[in-house]
């Protein structure tokens, strides 16, 4: 099924590109997408996207419903899905520990995605291998996360998440106990020129990020602490890089830790047996809230702490 809008030109938009003037005219899609349109006058003859506007053309643009590229054969389902929530438009999801988001060259199966595409189908916007996709966590991160299931909810989510228009917490145990109940982080963050894989704090260039920490709980007689974490930004890593760069490493982050040096200080057996056996950096995507993109309505939505971080508070409470 097709879709048909129609468009005139008045006195104000006279002069512009037609797709400059289209674009004004259907915020909800992109240039890219608006390209991709059959656009005719209403005499139908085609009509180029170059050529400039006059008062009183009339142009019909038909709207194709976009064909799914998902690749729906390459699905898996390794686990089952933790659903919080689910409409015909989104889905919202608590995602485990250990698991990669979308195939790539490294994790060809087993991933998130493609355990929701078993469950479900998933908007066609985010590409192939990201469909539904419009934010993301790290493998070895958990917690609350929303996909969107049709076109408009994609766009919808994607200019929600682009101006931070939404809130985001994070629950975080950390090595260190800090002198503050709170602080702002801010602090620009780039791709490490020294290994590609990590994100550090620049002094110029990079993106400006802004996280928001309050500590929740200390335990001083082993140095950790547990934070929570608002991002008022959401670059690469943004968490773990800010924390780090402020003296309080994630605890288990393999790449911005250190754990090798906080290790060698812990007495307690059953915590010292903790750490050098758990993968993954103690980190929880808590509370998401947003407002639905197609229905408007506010959403909110609140995880408990996976059992590995539960056991680690309950180690560290019995100390």
């Amino acid at each position: 099924m097709s879709e048909f809008q129609t468009f005139i030109v008045d006195n104000d938009n006279a002069g512009q590109r037609v797709d400059k003037f289209l674009s004004a005219k259907m915020p909800d899609f992109s240039r890219s997408e608006i390209q991709k349109f059959s656009i005719k006058r209403a005499n139908g003859t085609p009509v180029k996207l170059a050529e400039k506007t006059k008062v009183g053309d009339e142009f019909i643009v038909e709207i194709s419903e976009k064909k799914s590229d998902v690749a729906y054969d390459n699905i898996s389902n390794d686990f089952d899905l933790d659903i919080l929530y689910e409409d015909d438009d989104i889905i919202v999801i608590n995602k485990p520990r250990g698991v990669v988001m979308y195939p790539s060259a490294g994790n060809k199966t087993g991933t998130l995605v493609q355990n929701l595409l078993s469950h479900t189908h998933l908007s066609a916007l985010g590409g192939v291998t990201r469909p539904g996709v419009v934010h993301r966590l790290d493998k070895n991160t958990s917690g609350v996360m929303v996909f969107a299931k049709s076109d408009a909810a994609y766009r919808g989510l994607v200019k929600i998440f682009s101006a931070h228009d939404l809130t985001r917490k994070y629950v975080a145990f950390v090595w260190g106990v800090p002198t503050w109940g709170g602080a702002d982080i801010t602090g620009n963050i780039a791709r490490s020129s020294r290994n590609r894989q990590k994100m550090s704090m620049v002094k110029s260039g990079g993106k400006p990020a802004h996280t928001i920490v309050n500590v929740a709980d200390v335990w001083n007689k082993t140095g950790i602490s547990m934070f929570r974490c608002t991002l008022m930004t959401g670059r690469t890593h943004q968490i773990r890089v800010h924390l780090s760069a402020h003296g309080f490493p994630v605890v288990c982050d393999d790449l911005y830790g250190r754990e090798k040096s906080h290790i060698g200080s812990v007495k307690n057996p059953d915590l010292l047996d903790f750490l050098k056996n758990h993968d993954g950096q103690m980190l929880h995507a808590e509370v998401l809230e947003f407002i639905h993109p197609v229905t408007g309505e506010k959403m909110h939505f609140k995880t408990r702490l996976p059992d590995d971080m539960m056991e680690l508070k309950y180690i560290l409470d019995n100390e």
